[in-house]
This record gives structure tokens, C-alpha cells and sequence, in this order.
């Protein structure tokens, strides 16, 4: 399997993010990539490293008015008066109103859903280039390879087309789905991240070319809270083409196992072309995120589950955070997945 891979992820730092009502110390680091590299290093697998796709990528998904702000908004920032080191936000407009505002606090609140996507100096470029690694893994797809796994850092599906949410800006794993989309006419994506893929689901709601399936902790009591019910099927031509699978906290291996069975049966009904994997992490019994219970063995079987649908496949690395079991569970869900394949 090649893994892509860029080292300017590690432009992106956060150091503080809000939660709770308390500023608390990022979770989302350059460490978390250094865990992930370290165990596709340790299980032998090709790294490479993408070539510049520019912005075309991301404008496939993103608005023109999103991205500007993105590439912008640190400078602007800076300039007002007592102004953070970096962008968050303390004013939301929930989208009720009609206006635009010129000023930069303004476009903050309107192009960010919430307190825990700090925006520095190096935040643009790295995750331009993330966007790109989960470019260069569909592109290999697209070549012909079986699979390929994107090593991202910021991490994306929280992104929407036009707001940042959860420490993402760009959304990887709809911008790999929508390359997919030059060659195959359905693609699926299967979120596996303890967080609904809020981002993603608004990416694709209104059409019926990309199924989405999300499971994840039960957003009634779990962030984004405001997305990932049952209830939530698509609109317009996507309507049900989108498949939300909650699961109470504490969730384990073998109701997780389950609750594949039934995004199978969805998946298969479906006949995509190709498949798109938000791996999350997070999921972990001990993620300090933690909401599910899986096990390092029960990624392992997640990926079996994931390889055997023997789909052409693009891996897009999403959460999983600061852990001793953080790169072994990686291993285990790539060593699952291949035997899948197998």
C-alpha cells in the first residue's frame, strides 16, 4: 500500500482551543502525524509525498468566498487592535441573517462553526497541502492502485463547503471522493471517526451520485450535536443517500460489527464504483477524546470489514488523538484491511 504524505502539516500548530466554557490545550498537534508515520513506517509501507495540485482540488468543494477568507483571515486578524494569536471566533451567526460582513471578527463567526479550529499564521498552507495528500491518494486509485492511505493532518470532515468546524478547514475526504467522481459515477463514503462527518454530510446532502454513511457516538449528547441523526437522510435528489448510524457511548467491538453489517447492506444496494474511508481513530476505548470503546484488535476487524468489500479505495486519515495506542491502532486497522483485501 503507498501512503501519502506531506511534512507541511506541521505548519499548523493550535495551542489553545475553547471547550466547556474553558481554554484548554489543543489536542489536534504535529505529534498525531509523527504517530501515524511512525507505524507505516514500522509495517514497511511506501511513503510518497504529492505533487502540488494547486487550488483546483479544493475549489471542486470549497466556495470561492470560504477560500479566500481561509488564506486571509490571519493577516487581517493580526491587524485588529488586541487581537489573539490566533482566529477564534466570538460571535456566531447561526446563519439566520441575510448580511456579509466586511470586517475580519465578522467573517470569523460566519466562516467558523465553532471555538476548536484555531487559525494561525500556518494554517492555510497546511491545509492546502492536506488536501492535497488526500488528492494524490485518489489520483493513485484513479492510476489503478487498489488502495492508498492519506496520511491528513488538519483532519477535514467537519469542513462544509463554506465553514470551518472541529480542527478542520478543507474537506479531505470529499475532495478525494469528488477526484474519484472524474472516473466513477457512484462513490461511497464510510466515516468510521467517533464524530459524526458533519462536513461530509453537507458536502454531499442534495445529491445522489456520492452516498455518505456516518457512525459515530450519538450526537445527543456529543459534539457537533447539531448533526448526525438518524433522521438526517438527504434532501432534494440525495434524499437517502445518506445513512447516519448513532451508537450510544461506550459502544464496543461487537455492536460496531453490527452496525457495519447494516451500512453494508446500504453500500451494496448502491453499487459505487469506489470508496472513500474516513479513518478516525478516535473511536478508541482510551482515546482521550472518548466516546466509543473500540479495541485495537476491533480496528482490526473494522478493517477486514472495510478491505473485504474489495472496492478500489482511498483511505483518508481523519481523527485519533495523543495515546500509547494511537499508531498501533492505525497498524491494526491497515493489517485488517489488507487481509480483507486478501
Amino acid at each position: 500500500m503507498q501512503v501519502v504524505y506531506s511534512e507541511s502539516h506541521r505548519g499548523h500548530h493550535p495551542r489553545h482551543f475553547l471547550v466547556n466554557g474553558t481554554v484548554q490545550q489543543c489536542p489536534e498537534v504535529p505529534a498525531r502525524a509523527d504517530a501515524f508515520l511512525a507505524a507505516v513506517e514500522g509495517a514497511g509501507y511506501e511513503i510518497v509525498e504529492p505533487p502540488d495540485y494547486g487550488l483546483e482540488p479544493v475549489a471542486a468543494v470549497h466556495s470561492a468566498e470560504y477560500l479566500h477568507f481561509l488564506e486571509h483571515i490571519h493577516a487581517r486578524w493580526r491587524r485588529i487592535d488586541g487581537a489573539s494569536e490566533e482566529v477564534v471566533p466570538n460571535v456566531h451567526p447561526n446563519r439566520t441573517g441575510t448580511g456579509y460582513p466586511d470586517s475580519a471578527a465578522g467573517q470569523a463567526g460566519y466562516h467558523m462553526a465553532d471555538t476548536a479550529c484555531p487559525i494561525s499564521a500556518g494554517t492555510w498552507g497546511a491545509a492546502v497541502a492536506s488536501a492535497g495528500v488526500a488528492t494524490h491518494a485518489a489520483e493513485l486509485v484513479l492510476d489503478r492502485a487498489a488502495h492508498a492511505y492519506a496520511l491528513c493532518r488538519p483532519p477535514g470532515h467537519h469542513a462544509f463547503p463554506d465553514m470551518a468546524g472541529g480542527f478542520c478547514f478543507l474537506n479531505n475526504t470529499a475532495i478525494a471522493a469528488q477526484r474519484l467522481r472524474r472516473e466513477y459515477a457512484r462513490v461511497a463514503v464510510i466515516d468510521v471517526d467517533v464524530h459524526h462527518g458533519n462536513g461530509t454530510q453537507a458536502c454531499f446532502y442534495r445529491r445522489k451520485d456520492v452516498l455518505t454513511i456516518s457512525l459515530h457516538a450519538d450526537p445527543v449528547r456529543f459534539y457537533p450535536f447539531f448533526w448526525g441523526h438518524a433522521a438526517e437522510r438527504g434532501a432534494g435528489e440525495g434524499e437517502g443517500f445518506n445513512l447516519n448510524l448513532p451508537m450510544p457511548r461506550g459502544t464496543g467491538d461487537d455492536a460496531y460489527l453490527d452496525a457495519l453489517e447494516g451500512a453494508g447492506r446500504r453500500l451494496t444496494a448502491f453499487r459505487p464504483g469506489a470508496l472513500v474511508v474516513a479513518l478516525g481513530l478516535d473511536a478508541y476505548e482510551g482515546d482521550p477524546l472518548a466516546g466509543l470503546a473500540i479495541t485495537t484488535a476491533g480496528f482490526g476487524r473494522i478493517g477486514e470489514w472495510v478491505g473485504r468489500r474489495g472496492l478500489p479505495t482511498v483511505l483518508v486519515q481523519e481523527g485519533g488523538y495523543l495515546c500509547e495506542a494511537l499508531g498501533p491502532n492505525l497498524a491494526s486497522f491497515l493489517a485488517g484491511f489488507e487481509a480483507g483485501r486478501a
